[in-house]
């Protein structure tokens, strides 16, 4: 009877361990193969170059491949749908761009719910948008910019690289926390805007870091404010918007996402060596020369502000009315 009790307590004993030795086993040969990692964005974007970055660290790191995959198209929802539509099996990943929080909202036919649907992974960069002007606009500084707006209402307008993107949304939140009406002008990508900002076209924009630093450097355009609410490190003379607009808060964050139920261990594992990346000089100097804040974290941290990003969006698009194309 004791030698029966016996065998069946090691039995179970046995068993309990077998999901954490399977899990360690897999951890352990992932990846077997080369990882595709999706881009939803055409080479040469913001999203494109953090995704090559990334994929070469990891892919040194995990002796594997990770092959990066343009799938441009609908602000980033066919690269999306590509991704959560894979296998959950570690193979196929995503460089989740912020576009993300913002089309549940934007697109009212998307057969997925990114929120249940994929699997955060790691945070990977905030970059700041940055309100910047023409210098042919006679104001130095964020307040003058306000006044400016007041004083000469419908002759200010404001640049974005299309509708729902990052630099539209910081735009029109700055609108509405400003009561102000600054005239949204779509365009296709921030390197058209760019240039009729720059040309006089349009007098602001809130473009990104990336976008933004070589004509700041050039004196082509004069920065007023940072989104962030932390001041950056590439441009610390410059203050955030919060100090004169409280509670303002606008950036664009990217990480990485895999389909939902792809293995915890695996997850585990991507996430500890996005991490070590983000600690390693060379990738961090990068990182600052985009005037991005890495955004370490475990998965849990990274589904937190993808969860808290869509509701803050979704609210600013709905109350606007704001459409995708």
């Amino acid at each position: 009877m004791k030698s029966s009790r016996r065998r069946f307590l090691h039995w179970a004993v046995g068993a309990a361990a077998l999901p954490t030795i399977s899990g360690a086993v897999r951890a352990d040969t992932y990846p077997s193969r080369p990882v595709r990692f999706i881009v939803g964005f055409a080479a040469g974007s913001t999203t494109d170059i953090l995704g090559r970055l990334m994929g070469q660290w990891l892919s040194e790191r995990l002796g594997q491949q990770l092959v990066i995959e343009n799938r441009p198209g609908a602000g980033g929802n066919v690269g999306a749908d590509a991704m959560v539509h894979s296998p959950p099996d570690g193979y196929t990943l995503l460089m989740v761009p912020p576009a993300v929080a913002a089309n549940p909202a934007l697109y009212t036919n998307l057969n997925f719910d990114f929120l249940k649907d994929a699997a955060p992974v790691a945070g990977v960069v905030r970059v700041p948008n940055v309100v910047e002007v023409n210098p042919s606009v006679p104001v130095k500084t964020l307040p003058e910019l306000m006044d400016y707006a007041r004083a000469n209402p419908g002759k200010l307008s404001f640049a974005s690289a299309g509708i729902g993107t990052a630099s539209h949304l910081a735009g029109q939140l700055f609108n509405t926390m400003t009561g102000l009406h600054l005239q949204h002008v779509p365009y296709r990508g921030d390197g058209p805007a760019m240039v009729d900002l720059i040309g006089g076209q349009v007098q602001v924009g809130f473009a990104t870091m990336t976008a933004s630093i070589a004509y700041i450097r050039a004196d082509k355009l004069r920065p007023l404010a940072v989104t962030t609410l932390k001041r950056s490190d590439v441009l610390p003379n410059v203050p955030t918007v919060n100090e004169f607009v409280p509670g303002f808060e606008a950036s664009s964050w990217f990480g990485i996402a895999a389909p939902k139920d792809t293995p915890a261990d695996i997850i585990d594992k991507l996430n500890r060596e996005t991490n070590a990346g983000l600690a390693d000089p060379k990738i961090a100097s990068r990182l600052t020369d985009m005037g991005g804040m890495p955004l370490t974290g475990s998965p849990a941290d990274y589904g937190k502000l993808i969860a808290d990003e869509t509701a803050k969006w979704g609210k600013v698009i709905r109350e606007a009315g704001i459409k995708a194309e």
